[in-house]
């Protein structure tokens, strides 16, 4: 005789919260969220106004585990990422943020979930050629889990958003560690393949077109039968800007630059001091992995000044005109014919209409938030980086539907 059991919510820890993108997610697919954590103050605000009190403010690394709650389900978490991501030039195998994965290690040794899931960037894969993605699996596998990952993109899930991300999955049950199936696709005219059980991938102008022509306010709006929350932002976009005039060869500078600091027998800490910098001198001297920089002309004049060096180079780096605005990190226009870019933590994309950025409700919509979670911090800049941050809550949902079915499907077998 099968005993029927009383269903109850899965259980889970979610560490490294941020403002709630992959909680909200599994809480979609049926899961209670029963303890969270985060460090940043804005995105706790966030969190308690649309989950409630269970978020604990606080360094993860001095939060011992007898502190949080015993027999989770599911451990989740998107441990910090600036260090893996390849946006930081600078990266290293060495910083100390790569390291915060063993924080998520330390918890799920104690606590023993039944499922864990990870989300982190893309460039976890190649740091280290591959070095840091082989410890990581490595230390997860040691504590008794199987472990498998793979690279999403989130337009391929209904997202109207190009965000690739790796999603690593371990489970103690000695069961398989599903990922969701796609769901979508780019239209055929752009890959030259087409299936037909796929529909196409959302664009940016069917997901937050609505918005174009309705002025920024941090008033609740009606629109469309929606009730629209946080549409505010930041007007300060021009569609020029100031660029050098003659083209630069950032090595050749970076050689020149660091053959006269060396013949005027300066440092380059001492550069930083004589500018009041901490450690941007550092940038002009060198040219590995592409992360050197070139001096603004203010700077490159009191450089010379500095190091005595001649005037080479002088007219390439001073001389500058207006430019229409290019596909920069910082100057991007959104493309309405897709799905966005990659919403990142720093500024959102500038709109079509050339007047504004996205506001932060539409990189919310961009991120698949509901229209009634309330974001809250007291600058834009702070809510735009809650919501990079974020993991797209359908993306988590459907991984996280794929889990619950696994674990339930392991619980009636042993009910059986």
């Amino acid at each position: 005789m099968i005993r029927i059991m009383k269903k109850k919510p899965l259980k889970i820890l979610s560490l490294f919260a941020g403002a709630g993108g992959m909680d909200l997610g599994f809480k979609n697919a049926g899961f209670e969220i029963i303890w969270a954590n985060d460090f940043d103050l804005d995105s706790v605000k966030t969190y308690r106004r649309n989950f409630g009190n269970h978020i604990i403010l606080g360094d993860i690394e001095k939060i011992r585990t007898n502190n949080m709650p015993d027999n989770p389900d599911v451990v989740i978490g998107g441990f910090p990422c600036q260090g893996f991501s390849i946006a930081n030039l600078g990266r290293s195998v060495d910083d100390s943020r790569n390291k915060l994965y063993k924080q998520m290690l330390r918890i799920i040794r104690v606590k023993k979930p039944k499922y864990f899931v990870a989300e982190n960037v893309a460039g976890i894969l190649t740091l280290g050629k591959g070095i840091v993605m082989q410890k990581i699996i490595k230390d997860f596998r040691s504590i008794g889990y199987k472990v498998d990952y793979k690279l999403l993109n989130a337009a391929d899930y209904g997202v109207p958003q190009a965000r690739r991300r790796v999603f690593i999955i371990g489970n103690r049950l000695n069961l398989e560690n599903p990922f969701p199936k796609q769901s979508h696709q780019a239209p055929a005219q752009e890959n030259g393949l087409f299936n037909d059980l796929l529909e196409n991938h959302i664009t940016t102008k069917e997901a937050i077109g609505f918005l174009s022509k309705t002025s920024l306010t941090n008033k609740t709006l009606f629109i469309n039968n929606r009730v629209v929350h946080n549409h505010v932002g930041d007007t300060n976009v021009h569609d020029e800007f100031w660029g050098r005039k003659y083209p630069v060869n950032q090595f050749d500078i970076c050689d020149y630059l660091k053959k006269w600091r060396n013949k005027a027998g300066i440092s380059t800490k001492k550069v930083d001091e004589h500018f009041g910098y901490a450690h941007t001198a550092g940038h002009w001297f060198r040219k590995d992995n592409n992360s050197g920089s070139i001096p603004n002309p203010d700077d490159w004049r009191g450089l010379k000044k500095l190091l005595g060096f001649d005037n080479k180079y002088d007219k390439q780096v001073t001389t500058l005109v207006k430019k229409k605005i290019q596909f920069e990190q910082s100057l991007r226009i959104t493309n309405w014919k897709t799905p966005s870019d990659t919403l990142t933590a720093t500024s959102p994309e500038i709109h079509v209409n050339l007047k504004r950025r996205l506001s932060v409700r539409e990189c919310a919509i961009l991120q698949t938030f509901p229209d009634d979670f309330i974001f809250e911090g007291s600058t834009f800049r702070s809510m735009h980086k809650q919501i990079g941050n974020a993991v797209p809550v359908l993306l988590a949902e459907k991984v996280a539907k794929e889990i619950k079915k696994m674990i339930l499907s392991k619980l009636l077998s042993r009910a059986a």
